[in-house]
């Protein structure tokens, strides 16, 4: 809560040295606006006494890079709803623009920049919009991103121009998750394991972990481990179990994606890689593979029809493959229902393998990928979000890297990239798509899933069919690592092990001190 004190109107007797409303995405902006409106109108500050206190009470956390995530409100609703708010944005535009000029007079594209810039779109088909994250980098005292690539991304592509005004402004605050939760919440067995060995104190520095690392190399220790996740599978197979009705065996592997479900976030990778298996297995039903329980779990926009395609696509290859008495003993496949945070304490802690298989340079950070890691989980990944991050900390030995780099991505697009040809020459990524054009998902009807393989075949814009390759190598070399219990089991005591920097704790301290100047207070015991 912000606190003022007013003796009375037109001055302030007392204004905290500094508070700040960190604003959570574009979602909240419009605060800026009511905060210009508070001072100015209600308690006649001066504007500019009032922006100045208003830029320096408000921080802007952007979380994406997705157009669709930058909000934008149309100006016709706005001057329905709220037209004094749109009258101070109005005039903090032109303010602002007198600034971006005089800061860029001269400069080659200065017209075109102003209007980029600018905190109203002038559109061309749909009219005039309000751009609210345009407003959230004005009003901001400080703009950070959520992983140290997605914060680059920013100041050279999305935020571009901001950054060249304000190069100091845009700074990254790597995205934490509590072990509190995450650990000794969903996984007793683990947190006391964790205890016997580091010592007390772990919970609020997750750096303590280091210590498991020379155990890493213990027979009898690694065993210990094993057993604990063995425990968390268990749990998992008797939800499974009483939830879907599907038995699964706690020995296999246990493939999971649990996210939201997004054409970026490539689930229909995984479940192409799954229908391959199938029919590897289909042609030759002595061919031994690595058995496997395939994870899925999450939810989709209301309105994004592609996203409720792939999850209809993971439940029917579930449903086909799970009666398949010729497969089923290598083979199942699960979509968990109603994903959330409860159920979340379930899977974290029973994945041996966790599928942070985004597009590279879409994923601003992820947090389910350090839930993973903090429980044992190994990564199949691209160079996306905070994986980068999280490869570099356990070490790229423990690892499963595959993919497209940022780099990569942004030339073959621009290249004139044929997702067609891609499935012309690649046989199996051609047989599984093929499959699913023919019926067997979809009890012979071949249009129900039609949407989903063309757009692969006709823009593929997140590069499912260029990475597809890729990923099928990758996931061989999982399966081959799996058999070497020992050596598993030693990746996964490291991954933990070197998980410290991913704890929320650390990411609140590093906003605490370079964002709000704020120095923690000691919890006092209660006595009653």
């Amino acid at each position: 809560m912000i606190r003022l004190t007013i003796r009375d109107k037109g001055s302030i007797e007392y204004f905290p040295d500094r508070f700040v409303v960190q604003l959570n995405d574009t979602h909240p902006a419009i605060g800026i606006a009511e905060f210009m409106r508070l001072l100015v109108d209600e308690y006649c500050i001066d504007w500019d006494r009032a922006w100045s206190l208003t830029r320096r009470s408000f921080a802007y956390t952007n979380h994406t890079l997705l157009p669709e995530a930058l909000e934008t409100w149309p100006e016709d609703l706005f001057k329905q709803i709220l037209p004094r708010h749109l009258e101070i944005i109005y005039e903090i535009n032109s303010r602002f623009l007198d600034h971006v000029r005089e800061r860029f007079f001269g400069e080659p594209g200065e017209p075109s920049r102003l209007a980029r810039m600018s905190l109203i779109d002038e559109g061309k088909g749909d009219g005039r919009r309000v751009r609210m994250a345009n407003l959230a980098c004005v009003g901001s005292m400080a703009i950070n991103g959520v992983a140290e690539l997605h914060t680059d991304l920013l100041k050279h592509t999305v935020l571009k121009d901001f950054h060249d005004m304000w190069p100091e402004k845009i700074r990254n605050k790597t995205n934490g998750v509590t072990p509190r939760r995450f650990i000794a919440l969903a996984n007793p067995p683990l947190a006391a394991l964790l205890e016997e060995t580091v010592g007390e104190g772990w919970l609020r520095r997750l750096e303590q972990l280091r210590g498991l690392e020379p155990h890493s190399e213990d027979r009898a220790f690694r065993e210990r481990w094993r057993a604990i996740k063995r425990v968390a599978k268990e749990r998992l197979s008797s939800h499974i179990r009483h939830v879907c009705g599907v038995l699964v065996d706690p020995d296999t592997l246990f493939d999971i994606q649990v996210k939201r479900i997004h054409e970026y976030k490539r689930q229909h990778l995984n479940v192409l890689h799954i229908i391959s298996l199938y029919q590897r297995l289909k042609r030759d039903p002595s061919l031994e593979i690595t058995p496997r329980t395939f994870v899925f779990g999450g939810k989709a926009a209301p309105g994004y029809r592609m996203a409720k395609l792939i999850i209809k696509l993971i439940n029917s290859v579930a449903d086909v493959i799970n009666r398949d008495t010729q497969v089923n003993n290598a083979l199942k496949v699960v979509f968990v229902p109603d994903f959330n945070v409860k159920i979340s304490e379930l899977i974290y802690p029973a994945a041996d393998l966790s599928e942070q298989i985004s597009t590279a340079g879409k994923e601003a950070s992820g947090t389910g990928n350090m839930k993973f890691t903090m429980n044992g989980a190994l990564t199949i990944g691209t160079l996306d979000g905070a994986n980068v991050e999280i490869r570099e900390a356990v070490g790229t030995e423990n690892f499963f890297l595959f993919g497209k780099t940022v780099k990569q991505v942004a030339v073959t697009l621009a290249s004139g990239y044929d997702a067609r040809e891609v499935y012309e020459h690649d046989e199996v990524l051609r047989d599984a798509i093929d499959l699913i054009n023919a019926g067997l998902f979809s009890h012979g009807d071949r249009d129900l899933f039609r949407p989903l393989t063309d757009s692969l075949l006709d823009s593929d814009p997140f590069l499912v069919c260029a990475d597809f390759g890729d990923y099928v190598e990758c996931q061989g070399r999982v399966g081959l690592a799996y058999k070497n219990v020992e050596e598993w089991s030693r990746k996964s005591i490291l991954n933990v092990a070197r998980c410290g920097r991913f704890s929320s704790d650390r990411a609140i301290r590093e906003y605490s001190t370079d964002i709000w100047n704020v120095t923690p207070l000691r919890a006092e015991k209660s006595r009653g």
